[in-house]
C-alpha cells in the first residue's frame, strides 16, 4: 500500500480511537499495535515493550516529575494569592492596574509552576472576584486569567518544552531561554488589550483602585521574594554551568517544598501527601504518553509513513511560509482536541524534518508550536483553562468566558506573526547566553 494513503488511514484511525474516550497513551498503543500487526506481522509486536521502556530510559526525563513537584508545592500554598496581592499594592495607581497585576501574577506563577491549570486556579481564585467587585467586565476578568494561565507552558520551566526537547533531541536549556522573550511579549500584548478593553467598556470611577501605604507595600514582599529567588537560582544554576536541567529541577523542587513548609506552614502530612500524590499522578500520565508516543513514532517510521510524508512535502513547489502557515493551521486544529504533550509527541517526528528542510530553526519552531498549544488551552471543545475558570466562577457562563478569551487568542496569533517577522525574539537570548547554534 502507498505510504501516503496508509498515513491517511492511520490518521483517521487515530482520531477515531482517541475520540472513543480512551486515554491518549492507551489510544496510541492500540493504533500502533494494530497497524504493526496488520502490516509487519505478529513478530513486530515483540519490539513494543523494548521501545516502550527504552523511550523512558532518558536522564532528562527526571526533570519532568521534579518540575511538577515544584509547581504542585507552590500551588498548594497561598503563593499565588501573595503574588497577586503584592503586585496589586505596587501597581495600584497604574491605569487598569488590577488587571495588569493579575497578568503579571500569572506570568510569575507560571515561571514557578510550569502548569497552566494551576496558574489559572491559583491567581483566578483571588483575581476574578476582586476584578468583578471593582467593576471590571466579566469577560475581561475571566478572559485575562484564562489567557494568563496559558503562559505556564511557555515561560520556563516548561514541561512542554522539556517534552519537545526530548522528542526532537534539542537542548532543553536553549528551549527554556527561547521561551522567555516571547513569553514577555505575550504578557505585554495581553496587558495592552486588557487596558484598552477596560478603558473602552468600564466605568473609570469604579475601576480606580485603593491606595496602600509604603508599609503595606513592603509588608508582603518577604512572602514573595523567596520564590522569586528560587526562579533566579534555578536559571543561574542551569545556565551558569553548575547543574543539568534535571539536577536543577530536583534542587528547585526541594527548595519549593521547604519554603512551602517553612513560610506557609505546610506541615500537615496529609497536605504533603496530596502534593506528592497529585505530582506522581501527573508525572506518570505524561511519561506514559511519552512512552506510547515512542511506539507510535516507531510504527510510523517502520511503515515508511514519516519518510513518505517528508519526501512528498519536500517535492511541493510552494513558498516555505505557505508551508509554515499550513503547519500552524494543522497545529491549531490538533490543539483544539488534544493536550499539548500529546500533540508534540505525535507530530514532532513528522514535522521536524519538514521544518528543518524548509530552513526554519527548530528552537524558534518550538516557541511557535507552544503558542499554538496555548491557543488550544482557551479554545473549545477541550479548552482546559476555560473549564478551570468556570469552576472558579460558576456564575460566569462558559460563553462569556470564551468570548472574553477570544481577544487574547488574537493576541497570540499576532504573537506568532511577530515571531515569523522577527524570529530573533525567540533566538536572540539563547544565542546570547549559550552561543550560536549554527
Amino acid at each position: 500500500m502507498d505510504p501516503l494513503l496508509l498515513g491517511a488511514i492511520v490518521a483517521i484511525a487515530t482520531i477515531i480511537v482517541l475520540f472513543s474516550g480512551v486515554s491518549v497513551a492507551i489510544g496510541l498503543l492500540i493504533v500502533s499495535a494494530g497497524f504493526l500487526l496488520i502490516f509487519d506481522g505478529a513478530r513486530s509486536l515483540e519490539l513494543i515493550p523494548e521501545i516502550l521502556f527504552g523511550k523512558l530510559d532518558n536522564f532528562a526525563l527526571l526533570s519532568i516529575p521534579m518540575f511538577i513537584i515544584m509547581g504542585a508545592s507552590i500551588a498548594s500554598t497561598r503563593a499565588g494569592a501573595d503574588l497577586y496581592e503584592a503586585l496589586e499594592r505596587w501597581l495600584t495607581r497604574v491605569p487598569g492596574g488590577l488587571v495588569i497585576s493579575n497578568l503579571g501574577a500569572c506570568a510569575l506563577f507560571a515561571a514557578m509552576s510550569g502548569s497552566s491549570p494551576a496558574t489559572c486556579a491559583a491567581i483566578g481564585k483571588m483575581g476574578i472576584p476582586e476584578m468583578r467587585k471593582r467593576g471590571y467586565p466579566d469577560g475581561v476578568a475571566a478572559g485575562s486569567i484564562a489567557a494568563g494561565g496559558t503562559l505556564g507552558i511557555l515561560i520556563p520551566p516548561s514541561v512542554t518544552m522539556i517534552v519537545y526537547g526530548i522528542a526532537t533531541e534539542t537542548s532543553i536549556g536553549r528551549l527554556f531561554l527561547a521561551g522567555v522573550m516571547p513569553g514577555l511579549m505575550l504578557v505585554g500584548l495581553f496587558m495592552a488589550w486588557s487596558i484598552y478593553s477596560t478603558w473602552r467598556s468600564g466605568d473609570t470611577t469604579v475601576l480606580s483602585a485603593g491606595s496602600y501605604s509604603w508599609a503595606q507595600k513592603f509588608e508582603i514582599l518577604p512572602r514573595v521574594l523567596p520564590f522569586l529567588l528560587i526562579i533566579l537560582g534555578v536559571l543561574y544554576a542551569m545556565y551558569g554551568g553548575i547543574a543539568t536541567p534535571s539536577e536543577t529541577a530536583a534542587v528547585g523542587a526541594l527548595l519549593c517544598m521547604m519554603i512551602a513548609m517553612i513560610i506557609y506552614k505546610l506541615w500537615n502530612p496529609r497536605d504533603l501527601w496530596v502534593v506528592l500524590r497529585d505530582s506522581t499522578r501527573e508525572s506518570v500520565m505524561i511519561l506514559f504518553i511519552i512512552a506510547a508516543a515512542g511506539v507510535f513514532s516507531y510504527m510510523l517510521s517502520s511503515l515508511f509513513i514519516t519518510q513518505a510524508i517528508a519526501e512528498w512535502i519536500g517535492t511541493l513547489e510552494v513558498n516555505r511560509w505557505v508551508l509554515m502557515g499550513a503547519v500552524n493551521v494543522f497545529l491549531l486544529i490538533a490543539g483544539f482536541f488534544l493536550p499539548p504533550v500529546a500533540v508534540i509527541l505525535m507530530t514532532a517526528p513528522i514535522l521536524l524534518p519538514i521544518i528543518t528542510t524548509a530552513g526554519f530553526d527548530p528552537i524558534w519552531f518550538a516557541v511557535v508550536l507552544t503558542i499554538n498549544m496555548e491557543i488550544g488551552l482557551i479554545s473549545p471543545p477541550v479548552g482546559l483553562n476555560l473549564y478551570v475558570i468556570n469552576g472558579i466562577a460558576p456564575d460566569i457562563s462558559l460563553k462569556t468566558i470564551l468570548t472574553g478569551s477570544l481577544p487574547y487568542v488574537a493576541c497570540m496569533v499576532l504573537g506568532i506573526i511577530l515571531l515569523c517577522l522577527f524570529p530573533g525574539i525567540a533566538t536572540w537570548l539563547p544565542d546570547l547566553v549559550m552561543g550560536s547554534s549554527l
